[in-house]
Order: C-alpha cells, then structure tokens, then sequence
C-alpha cells in the first residue's frame, strides 16, 4: 500500500507506468488520432531565423493512412537535406532584432530575471569549491546554460509541472527556491525534503510543482508524459514539461515517450538542453540527422529549434510552445543550442577531451549572462559597476545558507523506513530492530547526536 501522504508521486507518475505496460492496447486505440497541420518548408541548412514557428511533420496517421500517402514509380530513398533553422533575436551586444519580438517585459522581472542568473552562477562556483574540499559529495554546475533555465521558467505558469534532468536548477531558484532549501538538500540535513535519501543536486519541491530528480538518465521523460496525461483528462489548465539534454534523447524512453505523448496528444513541452556533450561523447559522435528537432517531425510533434544563450529567444519559444501544447492539446518538442562551458559534474575532468581554447571561446563569446546584462544597460536600467556588489551579495548569500545548513542536525535515521508503505511490513520491522540493536552495540562509532533524533533514542 503507498504511503498515503508520500510527497511528489503524482498520478501521472503512477499512470505513466500502466500507459507503457499497455502500449499495444493504446497504440491499437489511438490509430485514428487527429493530425498536425502542415506550416511552412525550411529551406535553409543552418540558418540563424528571426521568424518564430513551429516546424511539423505531414498529417499523422488515419484508419487508411495508404491513400494519404503520394505515389511515385521513381525507386530511390528519401533523406532530409534541410535543417530546421534556429530561432535567434538577440545578439551579444544585447541588441534584439527585429524589435518587434523584443517580449518588452517590465524593468523587475528582467531585473529578476539577471538576478536569478548571478544567483545561480555564484552558488554554483562556491558549491563546487566546498565539493572539492570535502564538505558535499557531489555536485553539478550549470555555467553557460543558464538562459535555457531562467528563459523557459519564466515563459511558464508557476503552477506548470516541472520533470527536471538534474541541470535544471535555475528553473526552481527563479519559481522560488530558496538557498536554504538548496543547501539542505545538498547537505542531507533534517530541512532536506528528500529526508537526506538522494544524492546532491536531485531537488523537488511539491510547493513549487518541480518533481524530483532521479538519477537514472531519462526515467523522467515517459513519467512527464503521464502527468501531461493526467492533466488533459482532469481538464486541468496547467501542462507538463520535461528537462532532458541531448544524451538523454538516446535513451529508449525519449523515443517511446515521444511516441506516446504524440499519440495520445499529451499537453506537454519537450525541453532539450543540447549543451554538446554527453559527459564526453561531443554531439557529432551522438545522432545523425538533423540533430533532437529532427526528431520532432517524425513523430508528429511541432518542434522548435533555438540559441539557448538567446534568453529572449528561449522565453518567446516557450512561451509560444506552451500555447500550441494547451490551446490544441498536443506535444511541442524545443531544442536549445547551447554549450556546458564547465564540467560535467564533480566526478568529471574536461580537460581530458576538449581544449580550454573551445570553452573559453564559449565563455566569452556567448556568455548569456553578459547578453541579458548588456540589454539591460541599453534600456538604461543597469549599469557595469551595480555587477560587483550584486556577486558580493550573492556569495554572501549563498555562503550564510551553507553555514545554517551545515550546522543543523542530519535526518532522522528512521527515515531509511519511512514514507514507502502505509503501514510498515514485517521485513522492515525486523531490519529497524536490526539496526537499532546494531546501533545499541558500537555506539562509539555512531555519532547518533549528529542526528534530529535517533533509533537508539539520544
């Protein structure tokens, strides 16, 4: 029996696991689902468009698709030589051309939005030097992307659900998260909401509809499809969206979600970071063909292609996106070019596969941080020397929740058996006696007083 009050299972997680032990049945019931209307050919290979709209694949399947289909006598094969031009608005300078697509947004929520950002990128450098020092176990940056999170964050309803990879983290900081939430999930305190069970970085929050990670790649991407699901049939006015970045989409469950959530006409976004590596498998070495929006078409999905530096770009794509999924009921695939300037994790060394000249050009040609910031001096609402005491804040701020964080006690250790079954089962039983006895016994080598509360009752 589930825990009744088990946080963050949802009944799209739940039903995302009956729709793929039932794909035959569903695939035979949804053979007459309606199709996508065609828009406009791409004719350019590459392109850098101003113009925003969604690229789709021909009408989808019918009861006799065979008459739908033209006939030729001609026998040759058939390959995309096309690419699906990448939707651009903004240059370096913070410059947006043309000015009519400019979102126009209020002087503080771009304010929020540049914040967010330094936020962001000013814990992660402090958090990865306390990793290195020993004081968390793991952790993951997000230098160089973090226009795909702040971006699409703000082109969403807050109460939107959120299936996160595990480099989404700008997306929770700018819905609400706070340092000291961050903090106490990456220390494994007694305020973690994870109760101290997950690795560093796997946040959740139900208060601010964002699932929690999971460390297998790409078990999220069918779980969102489900809660799309779930959504459509409950009329709900909220969609799902689903974080992944290009690795990911070589996982069979990117494609068997994206045939679901096709057929199903799940409203949902497919949000793809292609950042270019894989850990250290570079994009060329991943897929062929017109890259992950390549993809999109063939499964009767409208699809975006976008400079994930561009956070303008990023936001008008979303924004439009999440209209196409919630007024017509149907999935819209985004992929977001951009670039993992920093490491892949802490467990990872770049420098063994790529040239400091490749992230540095990167690093300072398209900064999307320097982007939003020079277009905020254009407007006349920043200037270059407000940047240093807003690091210093940051670090301030970030350094203060680590202290708090770091001086509370860690979870309870009953939690190992807790929030899994409604009433605990008899193997559990015994194994809490086990522990609680094992405890008893070597007490020296259990700090227990480290502890919100222990087995042993200290």
């Amino acid at each position: 029996t589930p825990h009744k009050n088990a946080s963050l299972v949802s009944s799209g997680n739940m039903l995302s696991r009956a729709l793929f032990s039932s794909g035959r049945v569903l695939a035979h019931a949804h053979t007459a689902l309606k199709g996508s209307r065609m828009l406009p050919a791409i004719s350019s290979v590459h392109r850098i468009s101003p113009r925003l709209y969604a690229t789709t694949s021909a009408p989808a399947a019918r009861k006799n698709l065979d008459d739908e289909y033209e006939h030729t006598t001609e026998l040759k094969p058939t390959n995309q030589k096309t690419a699906i031009p990448c939707f651009k608005i903004m240059d370096q300078t913070g410059t947006v051309k043309p000015a009519s697509l400019d979102p126009n947004l209020s002087k503080d929520e771009v304010t929020k939005m540049y914040k967010t950002m330094v936020q962001l990128n000013t814990m992660d450098v402090i958090m990865y030097d306390i990793q290195r020092q020993g004081r968390v176990s793991f952790y993951m940056t997000s230098f160089g992307e973090e226009a795909t999170h702040i971006g699409s964050a703000a082109a969403l309803l807050p109460e939107d659900m959120v299936w996160g990879q595990y480099r989404e983290a700008g997306v929770l900081l700018y819905r609400g998260f706070t340092l000291d939430e961050v903090m106490s999930q990456c220390t494994a305190n007694q305020y973690d909401t994870g109760k101290g069970r997950q690795m560093p970085v796997h946040y959740g929050s139900k208060r601010l509809h964002f699932q929690t990670i999971s460390s297998p790649l790409s078990t999220q991407i069918p779980q969102a499809v489900g809660s799309a699901y779930t959504q459509k049939l409950a009329g709900s006015p909220n969609i799902s969206v689903v974080y992944f970045g290009e690795g990911a989409a070589s996982e069979g469950d990117f494609h068997a979600a994206m045939n679901f959530a096709a057929t199903l006409e799940a409203p949902m976004i497919f949000f793809c970071r292609n950042n270019k590596w894989a850990i250290s498998t570079p994009s060329v070495e991943q897929y062929r063909g017109d890259g992950i929006a390549g993809r999109g078409p063939a499964y009767g999905m409208d699809t975006f292609r976008v400079d994930g530096n561009d956070i303008w770009a990023v936001y008008q794509v979303t924004k439009e996106a999440r209209r196409i999924a919630k007024e017509n009921n149907r999935p819209v695939l985004i992929e977001a070019m951009t670039y993992r300037v920093s490491h892949h994790s802490t467990s990872d060394d770049s420098t063994r596969y790529r040239t400091i000249d490749e992230v540095n050009f990167w690093r300072d040609n398209h900064n999307p941080i320097t982007r939003l910031r020079n277009y905020m001096i254009k407007k006349g609402w920043w200037k270059e020397e407000m940047d240093q005491p807003l690091i210093q804040e940051s670090r301030l701020a970030v350094r203060e929740a680590l202290a708090r964080a770091e001086k509370a006690l860690k979870p309870d250790i009953a939690h190992i058996f807790t929030d899994v079954f409604d009433t605990v089962p008899q193997h559990l039983q015994e194994q809490k006696a086990e522990l609680e006895a094992h405890l008893k016994l070597y007490p020296e080598e259990y700090p227990m007083d480290h502890h919100a509360k222990s087995l042993s009752g200290h």
